[in-house]
C-alpha cells in the first residue's frame, strides 16, 4: 500500500459563531491510501482549538502514518492514540479501500436509501433574531429536536428564546437541547440549570468548562435538568480513565464525536463503558467535510439507537463535496441517485 495526505480548507457559506469566536474557514485533512487494486480516502477532521492534536507535528505525524502504512493497522491505531482526528481518518481509508464502493463504509439499510436517521437541527449563536430566524426556519422544515448554542448573547435573552418557543411548542412536540461549550462558572450553573430547566430542555451540554470532575459530579447528582458530557470526554486516552470519570461524574449522557475522541474504536469504548454505567449517549459530527460526516452517519446507523443524532452540518460550506447525503423533515438520509462529487482534484 502507499499513502498521501493533503490539507482543505472548508469555507463557510455564513461565518459560524461559537463560543471559541467566528469561524469563516475550517482546515481539514485529506488521506488517501491506494494498492494495486483499489483506492481509499478517508478525513483527518482536525479541529483547530478543540482537538487535542492541535499540535505543531500534526503534519509529521501524518506523514508518519503515510511513511509506515503497511504495519499492522491496530499497531498504527495505538501509535496514533494521541491523534485521534488521524485514527478517524487512518479508520476511514482502511475500510474504504477494502469496499467495493469507496464510500459506503457500513453497508445497511441506510446506504441502500431504505432507512434515515432523526437529528437535531442546529442554531448557530448570535444576537436574539438571528436566533429565532434560524429556529423558525428549522421548525417549517420539519425538525421536531432542536439544539441552541447557548453562552454568547445574555442569559435573559436566551431564556426569552425558549420561552418563545415552549409558548408555541409543548416538549412532545419540539425537543429542546442546548450546549453551554462550559459557558457558565460553577458557582452559578447550579442556578442557571434550574431556570432552564422551566422549559423542559431535553438536556445541557457541557454547562462548565472541563477538567472539573469534582465540580461537574456535584452538578449532576443536583441537577433539575440532564446534563451531557462533550468536550469532557477530548483528551482522556485509556479506558480506564473514560471509566473512572463517568464512575466519578456520573452523567446522564455522554456525546460522542468520533473525530474528537479516536474515530470508531474510541467511540466503541466510551458505548460500553456508557452501557455498563447506564449512561446515555448519541453522536455529532464535528464541522468535517461530506467525507467524515458521510463515515460518522454510517457509523452511527449500524448502532441502531433511536434518539435524534446531531449530523447535520454538511450543508454549511461552499466548497464541500458533493455526496448522496439529504436533510429532510429533520432527518438525514443517504441518496443512492445522487453521486459523489470527484474528490481527486484535492489531491492534485
Amino acid at each position: 500500500m502507499k499513502a498521501i495526505f493533503t490539507k482543505y480548507i472548508l469555507k463557510f457559506k455564513q461565518p459560524g459563531s461559537t463560543s471559541r469566536g467566528i469561524l469563516h474557514t475550517k482546515d481539514t485533512y485529506f488521506l488517501k491510501v491506494t494498492d494495486d487494486k483499489s483506492t481509499g480516502i478517508g478525513e483527518c477532521a482536525l479541529f483547530k482549538g478543540l482537538s487535542v492534536d492541535d499540535v505543531l507535528n500534526y503534519k509529521q505525524k501524518l506523514q508518519w502514518l503515510c511513511d509506515n502504512i503497511n504495519l499492522d493497522q491496530y499497531f498504527l491505531l495505538s501509535q496514533l492514540i494521541e491523534f485521534p482526528s488521524i485514527q478517524f481518518g487512518l479508520e476511514q481509508a482502511l475500510l474504504s479501500l477494502e469496499s467495493k464502493d469507496s464510500f459506503k463504509l457500513f453497508p445497511s439499510k441506510f446506504t441502500q436509501s431504505k432507512d434515515k436517521i432523526s437529528i437535531n437541527g442546529l442554531i448557530w449563536m448570535g444576537d436574539q433574531s438571528f436566533m429565532q430566524k434560524q429556529i423558525k426556519e428549522k421548525l417549517s422544515t420539519g425538525f421536531t429536536t432542536i439544539k441552541l448554542k447557548i453562552g454568547a448573547i445574555d442569559f435573559k435573552s436566551e431564556l426569552n428564546l425558549l420561552k418563545s418557543i415552549r409558548n408555541e411548542f409543548k416538549a412532545n412536540e419540539v425537543e429542546l437541547r442546548v450546549d453551554a461549550n462550559g459557558a457558565f462558572q460553577y458557582n452559578e450553573a447550579l442556578e442557571k440549570l434550574k431556570r432552564l430547566s422551566d422549559y423542559d430542555l431535553h438536556s445541557i451540554e457541557q454547562p462548565i468548562k472541563t477538567n472539573q470532575w469534582e465540580e461537574m459530579a456535584k452538578l449532576c447528582s443536583k441537577t433539575p435538568l440532564p446534563i451531557a458530557l462533550d468536550e469532557e470526554l477530548i483528551g482522556v486516552f485509556n479506558t480506564s480513565d473514560k471509566e473512572k470519570l463517568i464512575q466519578t461524574i456520573k452523567p446522564q449522557y455522554i456525546i460522542l464525536k468520533p473525530s474528537l475522541i479516536g474515530g470508531f474504536r474510541g467511540s466503541d469504548q466510551w458505548i460500553k463503558l456508557a452501557k455498563k454505567y447506564s449512561v446515555d449517549w448519541w453522536i455529532t459530527s464535528a464541522l468535517e467535510s461530506n467525507i467524515g460526516l458521510n463515515a460518522i452517519a454510517q457509523y452511527t446507523y449500524t448502532l441502531k439507537t433511536k434518539i435524534p443524532q446531531g449530523l447535520g452540518t454538511g450543508g454549511l460550506f461552499l466548497n464541500n463535496i458533493n455526496s448522496p447525503l439529504v436533510i429532510n423533515n429533520g432527518a438525514l438520509y443517504y441518496l443512492n441517485n445522487n453521486h459523489w462529487g470527484d474528490y481527486k482534484f484535492i489531491f492534485k
